[in-house]
This record gives C-alpha cells, sequence and structure tokens, in this order.
C-alpha cells in the first residue's frame, strides 16, 4: 500500500493583523498511524499550527489537507477526521461525563454509538465516572474527559496539545498508553510538547519548531543518534603545538590552548576507541593529567539548534 500522508502542509503560514507572524512557511506530511511530536518553547507556533489544522485559525498561505479532503474548501469532511484535545479545559461542567461525550459525537453528525463511547471510557479509567457531573471531577480526570471528547466521534487524526503540561505522573503514565493503543488502532497522533522527555518516550518523529519556523524534522532514533555523541577530553600534562600524525585516525581535536586533545565517539558504539587512543597517546609519551566525558542530550541538541537558529536571523 502507498504511504499517502495522512495530513499535508505546504507552505503553510500565519501573520496576524498586528504584523505578528506566527508561522514562516511550513512544510511538512505526517504519515498515517505514526506519533509525531512538534517540540518547541512556549510561543513558537505550536498551536497556532494545530488551529489551523483544526479550523479554528485561517491561514495566511499555504494548503493544508487532511486525509486528501482540503481544510478549507471541504471544513466538514476534514473537521470529522480530526480530535483536538485543547491545552485548556473546555467542556460543560455542568453535564455528566457520557451527556457530554454524547452530545460531542452528534455535534460532528456521528450516529450514536454507545459501545464506542464505553470502551473509550473504560480506557480513560472513566467509565466508573460517567455519570458524574464534570465540575466535580478532579483535574486529572478533567483532562481525561477532555481525550474522551475528542476521541468520541473516532478521529482518524488525534492532535493533543501539550497533553501532560502540569498532569500527574499516573494519568501521564496512562495517557502515554493510550496514546500507543491509538495507534495501533491506526490512529494519527500529532502532540505538542516542550518536554523533551515526552518526545523522546512517545514519538516515531521529531519536529523542531521556533519562532514559527520548523527547523528541524527527524526520525527519533536518527535524532538520539546524533545525541548519543560524547566528548572525552583530555588535560594534558604538556602543551601541544598540533594533533601528532599518529593520532589522525580518532579524529581528535586541539584545543586553541595545546593543553586539551578533544575526542568525540558515539556512546552507542563500544569504548574499544577510547583504550586505543589512550594507549596510543602513551606509546608516544603525551601525558594526560586528567580526563572527563561529556554527553550530549535531546535538551543539549535542541538548545543548539534553537540557538543557531536565533543566531541565524
Amino acid at each position: 500500500m502507498s504511504m499517502s500522508p495522512v495530513l499535508s502542509i505546504a507552505g503553510l503560514t500565519k501573520t496576524y493583523d498586528s504584523g505578528l507572524q506566527a508561522l514562516k512557511k511550513i512544510d511538512l506530511e505526517i504519515n498515517r498511524g505514526e506519533i509525531f511530536a512538534l517540540l518547541g518553547p512556549n510561543g513558537a507556533g505550536k498551536t497556532t499550527l494545530i488551529n489551523i489544522v483544526c479550523g479554528i485559525v485561517r491561514p495566511s498561505t499555504g494548503k493544508v489537507t487532511v486525509a486528501g479532503h482540503d481544510i478549507l474548501r471541504d471544513f466538514r469532511a476534514t473537521r470529522q477526521k480530526i480530535g483536538l484535545v485543547p491545552q485548556e479545559l473546555a467542556t460543560n461542567m455542568f453535564e455528566t461525563v457520557l451527556t457530554e461525550m454524547t452530545y460531542s459525537r452528534g455535534l460532528f453528525g456521528y450516529p450514536a454509538s454507545p459501545a464506542h463511547l464505553e470502551k473509550v471510557l473504560r480506557d480513560l479509567s472513566l467509565w466508573e465516572k460517567r455519570n458524574d457531573k464534570i465540575m466535580t471531577l478532579s483535574g486529572g480526570m478533567k483532562r481525561r474527559v477532555m481525550i474522551a471528547k475528542a476521541l468520541a466521534h473516532e478521529p482518524e487524526v488525534l492532535f493533543l496539545d501539550e497533553p501532560t503540561a502540569g498532569v500527574d505522573v499516573e494519568l501521564r503514565r496512562d495517557m502515554w498508553a493510550l496514546v500507543r493503543r491509538l495507534r495501533e488502532g491506526g490512529v494519527t497522533v500529532i502532540l505538542t510538547t516542550h518536554y523533551i522527555e515526552e518526545a523522546e518516550e512517545m514519538a516515531d518523529r521529531i519536529g523542531v519548531i521556533t519562532k514559527g519556523e520548523l527547523i528541524l524534522v527527524e526520525d527519533k532514533a536518527t535524532l538520539l543518534k546524533k545525541l548519543g555523541k560524547k566528548q572525552l577530553t583530555l588535560h594534558l600534562q604538556e602543551q601541544l603545538s598540533a594533533v601528532p600524525i599518529e593520532l589522525a585516525e580518532w579524529k581528535v581535536q586541539l584545543s586553541p590552548s595545546g593543553y586539551e586533545l578533544i575526542y568525540v565517539f558515539d556512546a552507542s558504539a563500544e569504548r574499544k576507541g577510547i583504550s586505543s587512543l589512550l594507549q596510543r597517546m602513551g606509546d608516544l609519551g603525551i601525558v594526560y593529567k586528567d580526563l572527563n566525558t561529556e554527553q550530549s542530550s535531546l535538551e543539549d541538541i535542541f538548545v543548539g539548534l534553537v540557538h543557531e537558529n536565533r543566531s541565524g536571523t
């Protein structure tokens, strides 16, 4: 079967009347059944992007299709295919959980399906609370109701906007498990987050957005491999004027002062590179007083990317 993207975004921009450019030319394709994390600091444009796809905000330029339907030309068809769990709790506090879900499903023009609603409520540990008024529930339970509402009409694409901001650990784990189950059922999940661990835990692919610009879209495994680099710094007894030719195969670098040799290696690879390097240095009579290693994390690369992007403007 062809991997046609379930969501296709091309040349999308958004500039508000105030002149604020919230999104700068976004191009992104998301495949059916993947979990995609849009990672970026607050105010980066993540919510604007979601709101455009969900038809809440109009784009300035560009084209967005959901399962082949244009979001502007065929609003109803696309909106039926999308579930959105917004950041803020938007729900009728005076209704019971089940009534609110039944209403939400009807809103999208779907016939009643008690079996589907029951399954969703059970998945979210809300079944026992189905006849409780929403206002009587705890914050974590209210958040679960928001997710249940978004799933009431069996969407093909589910957007979770900052799903675990201010959520307790137990709900966070439940949500992650639920997202995986949804994906097994063929639902595509797009989540926005500023928690790197969440992107790392959940996503198949990660897009990094900052100041309205998508600066990187990468397979998580590839991204983590890039991050899995470690740096070994050897503090030398005596200054070197250049890297000895005998150390060329390790691609070591000499610090400007000439007192440090820096060796970058892959953390997931075996350690023999280090031991052979140290042995060769011993043979050459290069003595080091001290050594230390540092590992770059997703945090580091993220900060680095965002920083590079800022200095580039």
